[in-house]
């Protein structure tokens, strides 16, 4: 694959993005209807800044959607302050180890840090995904042994390059 570009969804991008959304459920075994997974996305779509927002990589300049990662605002109590929780991330398995999942990652982190109030940006995976991925896409942090979904976060959303943080 010779490159890929990252947008973020719009309306136009529905008829793309839901075929990726049903490769994400069918992964984690689970079959929500088409109309609650849009209805999901348009909610991203008309409130980036109070909901969150999806992310689509394409392919090449503009090309074949080929994977998304959705980040959703909250709160930690642990830490006092807003977070993005990165709730999906996935890639048609035609574009898997061309760098398309590290750069859905580092950007959900730039959108973290131009967000301006966001400390942190956690994630929550199956077991197999980190195994597979070695969870070595600049994530500092910790899993915990044994858990069939191990967390992983960087404590300030970082610039891809740049030394991450310590857990």
């Amino acid at each position: 694959m010779a490159g890929h570009a990252l947008q973020l969804v719009e309306e136009s991008d529905l008829p793309e993005l839901l075929p990726l959304m049903r490769g994400y459920c069918h992964f984690y075994e689970v079959a929500p209807p088409d109309h609650e997974l849009l209805a999901m996305a348009r909610t991203l779509i008309a409130d980036p800044a109070g909901e969150g927002l999806q992310l689509l990589a394409r392919a090449d300049d503009g090309g074949e959607a080929i994977g998304f990662a959705t980040i959703f605002w909250s709160w930690s109590t642990l830490s006092g302050s807003r977070i993005g929780v990165m709730n999906d991330l996935f890639v048609a398995e035609s574009a898997r180890g061309s760098g398309v999942a590290d750069a859905l990652i580092h950007g959900c982190l730039e959108r973290c840090q131009e967000r301006g109030d966001v400390t942190s940006l956690q994630w929550q995976t199956a077991k197999e995904t980190c195994a597979r991925r070695r969870c070595t896409s600049g994530w500092a942090g910790r899993g915990r042994s044994g858990s069939t979904t191990p967390w992983r976060w960087a404590r300030r959303p970082r610039k891809p390059g740049s030394r991450p943080a310590r857990a």
